[in-house]
């Protein structure tokens, strides 16, 4: 899994790409990105299948902010990013959501 960050010179915004690889896919047939920048809808942020296996999706967000957010696998399994800048503990004990500071 992997976090890309690019950021604009004369915007206020960054585009992050999520990246999650094939090793990572675990025989997921499709992924969804969810987070504070869409609501936590399980829907509105589908990932892009990559041709040699796991899953991409970009974002424009706003800089100079932190955004939770973790992967949804086959709308069954949720997942973390090893690679976020941070995890934070939700109101569910035990589970953590992954952070991208930008």
């Amino acid at each position: 899994m992997s976090i890309n960050k690019r950021y604009f010179k004369s915007k206020p915004t960054c585009k992050v790409t999520f990246t999650i690889d094939a090793a990572a896919q675990n025989s997921a047939r499709e992924a969804h990105l969810v987070g504070e920048f869409n609501d936590w809808s399980v829907s509105a942020t589908p990932m892009k299948p990559l041709k040699k296996g796991g899953f991409k999706a970009d974002v424009e967000l706003e800089k100079d902010r932190a955004y939770q957010f973790r992967y949804l696998l086959d709308r069954t399994h949720w997942d973390n990013d090893p690679a976020a800048d941070d995890l934070a503990p939700t109101p569910f004990a035990g589970s953590y959501n992954s952070v991208v500071v930008l």
